[in-house]
Order: structure tokens, then sequence, then C-alpha cells
């Protein structure tokens, strides 16, 4: 089986004035379909960079990055653009939502931008939204939400264009420690379903939800390990 993600000695260089930065230094990892992946490391590890190059964000200086079959360590931002609206669904700690806008209408964004018709918008929208216990708050806008609420929104809005990729950057970061339980609790639910998740953490608690653990440490692979004590939350899946 191919992986869904093949990074092949992945090195990223930043030169701020006279100073060179080695923001990663030689990254070779796979992951496969349906797996859940925590990413980890310290202030400096090199995770925030990585996490950008997986979503394409960010291209390598040096390396092969192949994401779902397709090339892209190399492409132009306009063409990371269209790769990342298709194979990419982003959760992000800060929800990033348009704050006049209805659930509904945030989840239906990435449909636009795909070309879809406004019929099909609709029901893929509202379909999602119940997918994630919201379908009685499809018309709220973020400010009529609570901060557990926006974020399910936030993971409607990753699954709606049905993406090779979940990628959830800090996605309980700025929640409190139950309604975190639920969140992850439904990232379980969704990755029992079959999307591959990729999270990004530096908490230990969150990131023990995952079934492998990536820990980087000054820009390469520190440990590449499975799980062996995950937390399962799904028998508290709150909607």
């Amino acid at each position: 089986m191919q992986p869904i993600i093949h990074l092949k000695n992945i090195a990223k260089v930043y030169k701020i004035g006279a100073e060179v930065i080695h923001a990663l230094r030689d990254i070779s990892l796979e992951i496969n379909k349906n797996e859940y992946v925590a990413l980890m490391g310290p202030s400096g590890s090199g995770k925030s960079t990585l996490m950008n190059m997986l979503g394409c964000l960010d291209s390598p200086t040096n390396g092969e990055y192949m994401l779902n079959g397709i090339a892209v360590a190399q492409m132009l931002d306009n063409e990371l653009a269209e790769v990342r609206n298709k194979e990419i669904g982003f959760v992000f700690q800060t929800f990033n939502l348009l704050p006049r806008s209805t659930a509904l209408d945030n989840v239906m964004l990435p449909l636009i931008y795909a070309g879809f018709n406004k019929t099909d918008r609709l029901q893929r929208g509202k379909e999602v939204l119940e997918q994630v216990g919201l379908g009685d708050r499809i018309m709220h806008k973020p400010n009529e939400l609570s901060g557990g609420q926006r974020q399910r929104v936030a993971i409607a809005r990753a699954l709606v264009n049905h993406p090779a990729i979940i990628l959830a950057d800090e996605p309980t970061g700025n929640l409190d420690s139950k309604t975190s339980i639920e969140i992850m609790a439904l990232l379980e639910e969704i990755h029992k379903q079959g999307n591959t998740i990729v999270l990004v953490t530096h908490e230990e608690d969150i990131a023990e939800h995952a079934h492998r653990i990536v820990r980087l440490k000054d820009g390469i692979v520190e440990r590449d390990y499975k799980n062996e004590n995950i937390i399962s939350v799904s028998n508290r899946l709150v909607h």
C-alpha cells in the first residue's frame, strides 16, 4: 500500500540576515491510510515547520514530499493551495471561523473553492455538521456557540471535502479539560470511520490518544514508536 504521506530527506533552512537556521535537518517519514499519529516536540524542535510542510503551507529546501501520490515538494503557491483544499482538512487551536458567518456557511466554504454547486454544498455541509453533533446549530454564528461547539464546526469544515488527511494543530489548546475530552473523543470516532489523522501537540496526555507518536528534537526525528497506552474516550463521546 502506498503511504498517504511520504517524506524523504526533508530539510528546511531559513536565512535571517547572516544567520542560517536549520528548522528541519533530515526528516524521512511515512504515514499510511487510516493511521492516527501525534507529532510532538518542544519549542524549536521543528514540529511547527513540519506541520506547515505536511499541510502544504510551506515548501522544503531539500527533499521529497509525496501526498496521496502527488509530488508536492516543489510546487508553486497556487498549486499548493489547490492540493490543500482537496487533500487536507485543517483543525486549528484558534478555530479560524468567519465570525459573521453561520456554522453552515463556515463549513461550506471549502466547497465553494472546490467548485461545488449550492445544492451539493448545502447537503454536504448539513451532513458533516450532523456528524459532529451540531445538526441543531447550523444557523448559529461563532459568538453564539461555546468553544467546544466552535471546534466541532472547525472539524466539520475539515471533513467536508473528504480529505485524504486531517491535520489537527493543538486542537484542544483553547478548551477546558472536559471539552478537550469531548473533542478528542470526536477525533477518535472520525479515525474509526477511516480518516487519517495527524495531531500536532506539546501535551503528553493529548498525544496519548494517538496510535503512533513521532517525537522531534532539533529538526530531526528523535523517536517514532507505536503507542502501547492509547487513551480511549469514545464511550464518553458527548453530542
